[in-house]
């Protein structure tokens, strides 16, 4: 494991607006930097890096923190291979900790294989370009394919030569051990202990991870031997797992991410066709039934896939299983199939950018319409079977985990197959009631009949402002960015005069800002009612006692990622002036840093009004309607309590107003 040390250092040294250059064109917005966001096509930026707080928000999507939260959502990282990532940038050395013998067995013979893996990748490239057979046989094979040599370059292709044991005898005299060789399918060590290499004369196809490392390999035979599979694959091993990985994730991620959208196809040269083309949000499940781990994948990156079939019917048909696992994955999945001996790469080859995206976008079907076109031509007239075919869209609708979108599918189903929503809904029902995953999912309420009521009123009212949470959060902003500030305060005490009588007077004091908030809330009793800025107060508060200054970074750094994600929101809502430039249009943003105090007083202030008026709400219902009823206690309470409301109006000077509206 990376040392706390090596960490802290990552942290201290990487900038936020210098990393998060690398990948988005930032310009200067008074103290901070501004950009296109890199997660969703936009023409206004919508993007902020602040510099003086080391984190970034990206307004249009929701997303924000610091530069390893960034690489971890642009690049899709793990924390270890962010961490990693920064430190090589920066030139940190990486420290590890004391790890058990058999922790440093995993993790060394993991490494070792990720090494074997990586050294196959450059020796199959360089035996494409840098050898006779290689280039003789390889590269005019995908020069035939029309790949460009800056496309077989990009996903790193390469050559096996013929000879048994060529990659072996050469990663052999490079000091890898066979032991790894071996590990990772690359070898295969025979009974009398000679070696021979797994592919052999076939081109190569690197498969790698999210994060870019070589995982496995395809290779594909071009020699006639009948008795040699076309296509091979890595066998499954430490590192290849083949359920669990697509081809070109690596070099789709970012155009899946900004796209919102991926496509799937069946084939290494489906994917390379399309990337070649400029369709670059494509990955291939590479000739496997497709599987959840796959889908998964995707749905770190998008919530939509477009799944790309060849023109023959046998393997729309067969495909069909793979749209009901991406259904149960909650996500929303189109069709779209290619004329009659066509496929995606054939198709690609022969049309530009333009016209392969016009087609998709006029074919690719809602699986609804797909199954129905594919399976209609079979049932024609015959009652029977156009039964089976309605019974099976149902199936696949009821695989859909939201409500909503099932309901939208069954009137979809309806009107296409020409039957009423009922009987879609009565069926759905049973179905839902009979799956046990799904009634695990979504409880007691999918085993009942199903159904949504539209409330008209509902859908054209405006939502209601949560107050009391609109506070909250301002109390949390406070702590955040003046927490640690030392602020004059009026304090309301209390003393007896020159009569003997109790009265009040007002004596400024200087308080730290959070000292003054916990205070006031505490004195008051007062506990915050969302739990995620209760958990964030409780934290901040620690933190504050235990640290002489607060830095954003270092405060972000000991956070868990939901508390991270929540606090990076509130530091950047400031900053959303800064997008919009306000001061070049003569309006001033009143700057809160300036009248701290006062912030502070009228925040505490209003959360206490708020709650007042809660209780007086909650008295009122205890007053009784009858005549002759006794509500004289609860009256003078009532009274009471509006009194105090009274005297908070005068302190925030201002009118004296309802928040329950």
């Amino acid at each position: 494991m990376i040392t706390q040390a090596t960490i802290d250092t990552v942290f201290e040294t990487a900038r936020v607006e210098e990393v998060i250059g690398d990948f988005v064109q930032l310009k200067r917005a008074g103290s901070n930097f501004k950009g296109l966001s890199p997660f969703s096509s936009e023409r206004s930026p919508s993007f902020m890096v602040s510099p003086v707080k080391q984190i970034w928000k990206d307004f249009s999507s929701g997303k924000g923190g610091n530069s390893v939260a960034f690489l971890m959502e642009h690049e899709h990282f793990t924390y270890p291979e962010a961490i990693r990532y920064l430190a090589k940038k920066y030139n940190i050395e990486i420290e590890e900790t004391e790890q058990s013998d058999e922790q440093k067995a995993t993790v060394d013979f993991r490494e070792s294989l990720f090494l074997v893996s990586e050294f196959a990748q450059k020796y199959f490239h360089h035996t494409l370009f840098e050898t006779d057979e290689g280039k003789a046989i390889g590269l005019s094979y995908f020069k035939e394919r029309g790949f460009t040599l800056e496309t077989v370059k990009k996903f790193g292709l390469g050559y096996s030569p013929q000879a048994w044991d060529a990659f072996s005898k050469e990663a052999l005299g490079k000091g890898y051990q066979l032991e790894f060789l071996e590990g990772s399918g690359l070898t295969i060590v025979k009974e009398d202990k000679n070696v021979l290499d797994r592919f052999r004369a076939r081109v190569m196809f690197p498969i790698q991870s999210m994060s870019g490392r070589t995982l496995g390999f395809g290779g594909r035979i071009l020699t006639n031997d009948k008795k040699a599979a076309k296509y091979l694959n890595s066998p499954e091993s430490e590192l290849y797992h083949k359920s669990k990985v697509l081809y070109g994730i690596y070099h789709a991620k970012q155009a899946i991410a900004k796209q919102n959208n991926c496509y799937l196809v069946e084939g290494y040269t489906d994917v390379i066709q399309f990337h070649q083309t400029g369709i670059e949000n494509t990955v291939a499940s590479s000739g496997t039934a497709l599987t959840p781990d796959q889908i998964r994948l995707i749905n770190r990156l998008t919530k939509n896939i477009t799944v790309l079939f060849d023109g023959d019917a046998a393997g729309l048909r067969a495909s069909l299983r793979g749209i009901d696992l991406i259904l149960e994955e909650g996500m929303n999945v189109k069709v779209c199939s290619f004329p009659d001996g066509e496929d995606p790469d054939s198709f690609a080859k022969k049309y530009n950018y333009e016209q392969v995206t016009e087609y998709l976008e006029a074919n690719s079907k809602d699986f609804i319409q797909f199954k129905a076109s594919l399976l209609m031509a079979d049932a024609k007239n015959d009652p029977v079977k156009k039964a089976d075919l309605i019974r099976e869209i149902v199936v696949s609708i009821s695989k859909v985990p939201d409500r909503i979108q099932r309901e939208v599918y069954v009137q979809e189903c309806s009107r296409i197959m020409d039957i009423s929503e009922q009987v879609l809904v009565s069926t759905l029902a049973q179905l839902i009631q009979k799956d046990g995953i799904e009634a695990e999912k979504k409880g007691r309420q999918d085993q009942k009949s199903f159904q949504v009521v539209k409330d008209e009123s509902a859908l054209n009212s405006a939502p209601k402002v949560d107050i009391q949470n609109e506070i909250e959060r301002k109390i949390i902003e406070i702590l955040l960015l003046y927490g640690n500030a030392e602020e004059e305060f009026e304090d309301v005490l209390l003393r007896n005069n020159e009569e003997g009588e109790i009265e009040q007077y007002t004596e400024k004091r200087n308080y730290k800002v959070y000292d003054r908030v916990y205070l006031s809330l505490h004195e008051d009793e007062v506990e915050l009612a969302n739990p995620l800025f209760l958990d964030i107060y409780n934290n901040i508060m620690t933190f504050f006692r235990q640290n002489e200054t607060f830095n954003t970074e270092h405060y972000l750094m000991q956070l868990p990622q939901d508390l991270a994600q929540e606090v990076t929101d509130v530091l950047m809502d400031d900053e959303k002036v800064a997008l919009h430039n306000w001061e070049a249009q003569n309006i001033m943003v009143k700057d809160k840093s300036h009248t701290i105090g006062q912030y502070v007083t009228e925040t505490i202030l209003t959360l206490r009004w708020f709650l007042v008026d809660k209780i007086i709400e909650e008295l009122k219902k205890d007053i009784l309607p009858e005549p002759d009823a006794d509500n004289s206690e609860t009256l003078s309470m009532v009274m009471d309590y509006y009194k105090l409301i009274g005297s908070f109006s005068a302190k925030l000077g201002r009118v004296m107003s309802r928040y329950h509206n």
